[in-house]
């Protein structure tokens, strides 16, 4: 089968939906399919082999010009290309950051209007290659904010286009009036078109069949997120506590609710004593979120813990595995009702027990792997008391580790995964 799989760059960041793309993509290949992953707005970064394109489609500084002025929507491409560099494109971190919400909701709803925005013209280049170039059997979208593309895709090739979901809603919430209404109009409009809908957990088909997309629920397949296992579950001789080690891997942001598991990590110091326990934090930081863990660590230090803190920075694949296993309990306590939580899977694919709030796609993921227990929702009391239950019963949380390992490697590996999202393009073709 012939594949084009068509991801969103993050901007030089390292980010797991792209690393998710990438591992399927790879795998797939591997398995003798022609897949070719399409990078839009910046290249992918991954921590592993990066088998995308070297190019990228809907260049990141050539959507923001077209949306601001009309002349670059219809400058030569050979102009258009120049500004597609990959190093100018991974500075949009920086860039991102300054962009006000103005900006952002109309940039958006010019990309849902895909083929009536400002950016058509990057439409059809994309579809120009598609059809000249790549000549695929299906396409794949791994994002619904870039549905619009289907309608053009579908006249022009006459292939399936099935449109993955993966926690859009959060960014849709965070837009403003009256940009935030019509891009949800749009989106619904526009959900008409693809063949078929991914989503990554069951929540977050139903919720988004109904609040978002209005769309039947059997238009919408669910397969999970799986994972490259190689290196993950190696036996480790970790030094028995104390101290505890409670860790921490995500973008680090209020959203992903790192100062919930700062308060919950207070919380615990005071139960079993400052020198029994550390917190162990790795993951992206942005340059907008900079004074988010600033206040943190400060609080830290405020509470007189700054030596039972340990702040990584960003991680490789290496040291991201290395980090897991130095770990006796792992905890991202979302904010919002997260839809993927790769970090969930990859804590533990390395025997490190969870404790995760009660919403979202967490349940699900407890519940197929029986890898951690789940707690209230926004609360640093609950997390704390999930921390403490799980550190004072070393049997239970042993347990739990090697159960939640056995599952994960058994259920969420990239071959098996990449084999359920094939069986999904099968349908279509």
């Amino acid at each position: 089968m012939k594949v084009a799989y068509i991801t969103a760059g993050a901007a030089g960041m390292y980010c797991g939906t792209c690393i998710h793309d990438n591992m399927v993509a790879t795998v797939l290949k591997k398995q003798g399919h022609n897949v070719s992953l399409i990078p839009t707005y910046t290249p992918t970064r991954t921590d592993e082999t990066n088998v995308s394109l070297n190019r990228v489609f809907f260049g990141g500084i050539n959507v923001y010009l077209q949306q601001k002025l009309s002349f670059f929507r219809h400058t030569p491409w050979s102009l258009d290309k120049l500004l597609d560099n990959p190093t100018l494109l991974n500075g949009l971190a920086r860039f991102s950051s300054s962009t006000d919400a103005r900006d952002l909701g109309q940039l958006t709803v010019s990309m849902l209007s895909a083929e009536h925005g400002h950016q058509s013209k990057e439409l059809a280049k994309l579809v120009k290659w598609l059809a000249e170039e790549n000549k695929p059997d299906i396409v794949y979208l791994t994002n619904s904010m870039l549905v619009g593309f289907t309608r053009e895709i579908k006249q022009v090739l006459d292939v399936p286009v099935i449109c993955a979901l993966q926690g859009e809603d959060i960014f849709l919430q965070d837009l403003i009036e009256p940009y935030k209404a019509e891009a949800l109009a749009l989106l619904r409009e526009r959900a008409i078109d693809p063949d078929g809908f991914v989503a990554p957990c069951d929540y977050y088909a139903q919720f988004m069949a109904d609040a978002y997309l209005n769309v039947p629920i059997d238009r919408i397949h669910v397969v999970p997120l799986g994972l490259n296992m190689d290196g993950h579950g190696l036996p480790v001789q970790k030094p028995d506590p104390p101290p505890f080690i409670i860790g921490y891997l995500a973008r680090i942001c209020p959203e992903k609710g790192l100062h919930i598991l700062v308060d919950a990590f207070r919380l615990v110091a005071e139960a079993l004593g400052t020198d029994n326990v550390q917190l162990h934090v790795a993951g992206y930081l942005g340059k907008k979120d900079e004074p988010y863990l600033e206040e943190l660590v400060n609080q830290i230090q405020a509470w007189d813990l700054s030596g039972s803190f340990v702040h990584h920075g960003e991680v490789t694949r290496t040291q991201k595995i290395d980090f897991l296993n130095s770990l006796h309990v792992f905890s991202v306590p979302t904010v919002y009702r997260e839809s993927k939580g790769l970090s969930i899977i990859e804590s533990l694919a390395n025997g490190v027990p969870v404790v995760q709030p009660r919403h979202g796609a967490f349940p699900e993921m407890i519940g197929a792997t029986d890898g951690g227990i789940l707690v209230e929702p926004e609360s640093s009391e609950a997390v704390a008391a999930g921390i403490i239950e799980l550190l004072n019963d070393t049997a239970r949380r042993e347990h739990l580790g090697e159960t939640g390992k056995i599952n994960v490697h058994q259920k969420f590996s990239d071959t098996i995964i990449a084999e359920q999202l094939l069986k999904v393009f099968e349908k279509y073709t």
